[in-house]
């Protein structure tokens, strides 16, 4: 309570005393109206006099939780984020999965355009300079290495060539 005593305030017609006594004097009202407010000296008439300090207010005891209870939370917690980093590895798993066979099948898409070409090599450069532009679009450089040296088996050895030859670069 504060440091004043309460008052007690009775009707005008009350014969009785605020002590309890049986003496007839009367009680007078008290008038409870609030007394005008000048400005305030800073300006700032929009702030609230009566406002209490933060470190006055009744703060609420915090709820607290058994060792039990904080260890589930804890448990559900670890498993969600265990979970979600199972989802996004999987995921990057399946995004991996993915470009690596994109690659695989890149390859072996090249790999067999360059078995299921006619390689015809050009020995004599002045056909280079007659041909049209046509055919020059259409000529690509390659390494005859291994063209060479299946020629060389095939004039050596003629029937363990054909056995072993890879198909046409």
């Amino acid at each position: 309570m504060s440091g004043k005593s309460p008052e007690i305030s009775m009707p005008e017609g009350s014969t009785q005393s605020p002590a309890g006594g049986g003496s007839k004097s009367e009680v007078s009202v008290v008038s409870t109206s609030k007394i005008p407010q000048g400005r305030p000296k800073s300006g700032r008439v929009w702030k609230d006099r009566n406002k209490k300090r933060f470190s006055a207010m009744v703060k609420d005891r915090p709820l607290c939780t058994s060792w039990e209870q904080k260890m589930k939370v804890r448990q559900e917690k670890r498993l969600l984020k265990d979970f979600a980093k199972h989802l996004k590895d999987e995921k990057q798993r399946e995004k991996e999965e993915k470009k690596s066979r994109r690659e695989e099948n890149l390859k072996r898409r090249l790999e067999n355009e360059r078995k299921a070409e006619i390689v015809q090599v050009i020995r004599n450069p002045l056909k280079l300079k007659r041909a049209k532009k046509k055919q020059l679009r259409r000529i690509e450089k390659r390494d005859t290495l291994k063209f060479f040296q299946q020629q060389q088996q095939m004039k050596t050895n003629p029937a363990k060539a054909k056995r072993n030859a890879p198909g046409p670069l």
